[in-house]
């Protein structure tokens, strides 16, 4: 898939994330990938790891449907570690 971002491949389930008081629900691919892409590598730094291996399963969900389990997976992994769920 070229364009990661422009995903609209629905994830396994919809995640409503609390940031700066403000509510974010990421419920596809693109939506998702946007979301810990557009923020700094610094805030993520604590959780390298997880972020990286959430967007390869993103651009992964994005070429194919069948694996957005894994890439909603690894969204919650990084959303529970970062506290942010």
């Amino acid at each position: 898939m070229g364009d990661v971002s422009k995903s609209d491949t629905p994830l396994k389930a919809t995640f409503k994330v609390r940031l700066n008081g403000e509510t974010v629900t990421l419920a596809t691919v693109g939506q998702a990938y946007r979301f810990i892409s557009n923020l700094s590598a610094v805030e993520w730094m604590e959780f390298r790891s997880l972020h990286d291996e959430a967007l390869v399963a993103l651009e992964r969900a994005a070429g194919n449907a069948m694996l957005t389990v894994q890439a909603t997976n690894a969204l919650r992994m990084l959303f529970v570690r970062a506290k942010l769920l």
